[in-house]
């Protein structure tokens, strides 16, 4: 216990140290995906707070950072906009149906929670986590590049103020690349931010800062109050089945891609700490987070990948930097917006710079020619996907392709070996798993009209998987029985029996119980093994 103490005690300077560092990087996002979404900027910052304090409280994965995401502002663009048309011009009432949006899909992750569905995020394979990292990397990249435009034109930088604007970026990376040879004391990231804002503010550089792109971009500032409960959210949005219809289909793509996004997180954390979260308690977390923020006046949120990542890469490994950082978010929106206004934005693009090179699986380059075929293709199209649509529909193809390839593959697994018993009878021993991919080749295996008058199916190395494959063994068994002859199968496991049985009687009929598992005895036999070795038949 004591050690426990110790270790935790000698982390916590990590833990502040990292949490201001990731603080100052949360405010240009927040802002920068609530214009995205079409909201005001306070409403990306109170998500940020609200969400990034309660999962880092309550969630599963400690270290992981969790506030506004571009990938769901990108969907929260229609339904605000749509919900702008619904009402009176000025009305803004696209909002509230945002914030009652974003409390349906804070249920439907709480209940995705209880019913533990995030186990299914360890069906992921390793090609598409590859490819999904590899992605990322890129969309953070191109994310910053709309840093190097006018906010207010969207005009590209050009000249004096390109020049500097990449000096300062180049500087951040420099301090960021070269600080840990020197010394692993220092939090690289947040010392950079701190040099480069020093030299912004008092070498009177003509530079983007927080606030230009804030101003610049339409909104007033960062300066706000607490969030505040909005008593008037369901006096303005009608509770009735309209409201639903129309809030339903946002609120359960807003749920997946939020959940897929955070549990992908969840799991590249786990790999690089080389410790384990809980899937379904970081659902449960961020559904309870999204529910909160939904009624304080919040735009939703999930896993943030770029903050995560420089939470853990500055030494943030428990729930204390999470807190620290959304802590300190919000004494910036109410004490320090004047301050952290004056942060070059040059100096958050250059921390996210590092975070792209550290994220990029370089190594996927390495074995490319190392890997089947099959994986390559779903790891280029996972990254492609990524950047070309948004994670959920690259996680979700890339693992469609997998099973796809593992169906493929597996149909091409099942054969079946011949031999004819002394009393005549023919036996077929089937081997190999028995689904839907494998029943044309396993019917092709059975030649009903010039088989003897008995016939055994045994299935010691095959399973019967789902209904294609119960089908296919009821049909056989129905032309064998057609064609006159007499046809048992024999050694299904229990499960396999109680999916026969359930689907039809008739296999009551046909299906021998009392049959012992003839490896057992061959093994006790090795010259009964070899001789029934002797009679198969490929």
């Amino acid at each position: 216990m004591t050690k426990f103490i110790i270790n935790r005690a000698k982390n916590v300077k990590n833990d502040i140290l990292s949490g201001i560092t990731v603080a100052l990087a949360f405010v240009p996002e927040a802002v920068a995906f609530a214009f995205v979404a079409g909201v005001d900027p306070l409403v990306g910052l109170y998500a940020a707070f609200l969400v990034g304090l309660i999962t880092s409280v309550f969630g599963g994965r400690p270290g992981m950072i969790s506030g506004a995401t571009g990938a769901l502002a990108v969907v929260m663009v229609s339904l605000v906009a749509t919900g702008n048309a619904m009402g009176e011009p000025g009305e803004q009432l696209g909002l509230y149906y945002l914030f009652v949006t974003v409390i349906l899909m804070g249920l439907i992750q709480v209940l995705a929670g209880v019913f533990k569905l995030g186990k299914f995020v360890r069906l992921i394979p390793h090609p598409v986590m590859m490819g999904f990292v590899n992605g990322l990397a890129i969309v953070i990249f191109l994310s910053q590049l709309h840093m190097f435009q006018d906010a207010k034109t969207g005009h590209w930088f050009g000249g004096q103020e390109l020049w500097t604007m990449l000096s300062l970026v180049a500087l951040t990376m420099g301090i960021m690349f070269f600080l840990p040879k020197i010394t692993s004391k220092l939090p690289e990231a947040l010392i950079a931010i701190c040099v480069v804002s020093f030299l912004g503010i008092f070498g009177n550089f003509d530079v983007a800062t927080v606030g230009s792109f804030i101003r610049d971009g339409g909104g007033s500032g960062l300066e706000g109050g607490l969030p505040v409960f909005q008593s008037d959210l369901f006096t303005k949005i009608p509770l009735n089945f309209e409201t639903l219809s129309f809030i339903f289909p946002y609120a359960l793509i807003l749920a997946a891609i939020g959940l897929i996004e955070s549990l992908m997180t969840l799991n590249l954390i786990d790999d690089l700490t080389e410790t384990r979260g809980n899937a379904n308690k970081e659902c449960i977390a961020q559904g309870g987070a999204n529910l909160v923020t939904g009624f304080f006046g919040g735009m939703g949120g999930c896993a943030m990948i770029g903050q995560s990542l420089i939470n853990i890469k500055s030494g943030g490994r428990t729930r204390l930097s999470g807190i620290v950082a959304s802590i300190l978010l919000l004494v910036f929106i109410l004490f320090a917006s004047g301050l952290i206004e004056q942060v070059p934005i040059a100096a958050l693009v250059g921390v996210m710079f590092m975070v792209v090179i550290g994220t990029f699986a370089w190594s996927s380059f390495r074995i490319l020619n190392k890997i089947p075929l099959t994986d390559v293709i779903v790891l280029i199209a996972v990254s492609s996907l990524t950047v070309v649509f948004d994670l959920a529909i690259a996680v979700i193809a890339g693992v469609i392709m997998s099973a796809l390839v593992f169906s493929w593959e597996s149909a091409k697994q099942i054969r079946a070996r011949q031999r004819v018993k002394k009393d005549g009878t023919k036996v077929y021993e089937i081997w190999g798993p028995l689904f839907f991919g494998s029943i044309t080749t396993f019917n092709s295996k059975f030649d009903v009209k010039n088989d003897p008058e008995s016939i055994e199916i045994d299935f010691v190395e095959s399973r019967v998987s789902d209904h294609s494959a119960i089908e296919a063994v009821f049909n056989l068994v129905n032309k064998y029985e057609d064609a006159g002859k007499k046809v048992k199968l024999k050694h299904l496991s229990e499960d396999c029996k109680q999916l026969l049985y359930k689907s039809s009687t008739k296999f009551k009929e046909v299906v021998i119980e009392a049959v012992d598992d003839p490896r057992y005895h061959l093994a006790e036999n090795p010259e009964a093994f070899d001789k029934g070795l002797a009679e198969y038949k490929f």
